[in-house]
């Protein structure tokens, strides 16, 4: 075990941003929390870090309890969201800074920095100022930064937050592919659940302080254990509706759920699950919006409206009166 947080709790003028928290990350692990905004995933984060110290509870990295240590003690690295990087030192001596702070001279330092920064695809720019290199370049100096320092926990802090659209889809992968590299420990916090989804070997949700669910991506999408996941994971949003079962059929749609007689219940339908052009439910498209690969269409039935996803070669317009089917396999069922 890399990392084992223990009844680990810490109080904000008397509301708890993390309460009584247990979390086992693997070593060589990409472990991955997120959240909504407030939900306690940055001060679980710091805690680790050192940065705050927990009312209650322990932290163990590799076996050895932290709780007490300063976190030039704890043998950690951490990237924060704005990178903090020295804007009057140059690329090498940002990364080398962990080093010369041990004791070490720019001389002797500057050969491992080069190795490290040929890695990372950033040897060409190791005499330029962070002012002088792109947001997904100073990325990577304060990933280099870090990792110099050969730290047994790799702590990210909504790395790619600053970054834009484009640029984040190959960070995230270059992450990816440098944490499986160094195989490293990696706690990476993020409120983008598509991000978590696609990074992380293991994630843990969390709200209001609490850790909701542990799991792989796979097995928190398909099978999340209450509403607030279900509704948190995924992209567009689940569906979450009421029906009324009546002799095997969820009204005001038409799903066969057998077994759950004469009874009221709410159901969740991922947009993905809902197929045009097939079935016997009728509804109003009453709103679109294209994403490029897809569309989402908004479809009025009774007094509900739900999101579905739409393929290339469904060609349908707002106004339009469409049939839709839904795959059970994409229901899910909140008691």
């Amino acid at each position: 075990m890399s990392v084992k947080i223990e009844d680990l709790s810490k109080q904000f003028n008397g509301v708890h941003a993390v309460n009584d928290v247990n979390l086992e990350i693997e070593k060589g692990e990409l472990f991955a929390v997120v959240g909504p905004s407030g939900s306690g995933k940055t001060t679980l984060l710091r805690l680790v870090a050192g940065l705050e110290a927990q009312d209650k509870g322990h932290i163990y990295i590799q076996g050895r309890m932290v709780d007490n240590l300063e976190p030039a003690q704890r043998n950690i690295g951490m990237v924060f969201q704005n990178y903090a990087l020295y804007p009057n030192k140059t690329v090498l001596e940002n990364i080398a800074s962990p080093l010369l702070v041990r004791g070490a001279r720019l001389q002797e330092a500057k050969k491992d920095v080069e190795e490290l920064a040929a890695k990372l695809g950033i040897q060409d720019i190791l005499d330029r100022l962070p002012g002088e290199i792109s947001g997904g370049q100073q990325q990577r100096v304060a990933l280099a930064r870090s990792l110099i320092k050969r730290p047994l926990v790799f702590l990210l802090d909504e790395p790619l937050s600053n970054l834009d659209a484009q640029v984040r889809f190959s960070a995230r992968k270059f992450i990816k592919q440098l944490q499986r590299e160094f195989q490293i420990t990696t706690l990476y916090v993020t409120h983008d659940q598509s991000e978590a989804l696609a990074i992380s070997d293991r994630m843990a949700v969390m709200d209001k302080g609490i850790i909701k669910q542990v799991g792989t991506p796979r097995e928190i999408y398909n099978k999340p254990r209450d509403e607030f996941v279900a509704a948190f994971i995924g992209s567009p949003p689940l569906n979450i509706i009421d029906v009324e079962i009546k002799n095997g059929i969820a009204y005001p749609l038409d799903i066969p759920l057998q077994g759950r007689e004469n009874s009221v219940i709410k159901i969740g339908i991922r947009p993905e699950s809902i197929i045009i052009g097939q079935g016997y439910n009728q509804a109003t498209v009453s709103e679109l919006e294209f994403s490029g690969g897809y569309s989402v269409a908004y479809l009025k039935i009774a007094d509900i409206e739900l999101r579905a996803v739409l393929s290339s070669s469904d060609e349908v317009k707002v106004g339009d009166s469409v049939h839709f089917a839904i795959n059970k396999k994409g229901v899910l069922f909140f008691e």
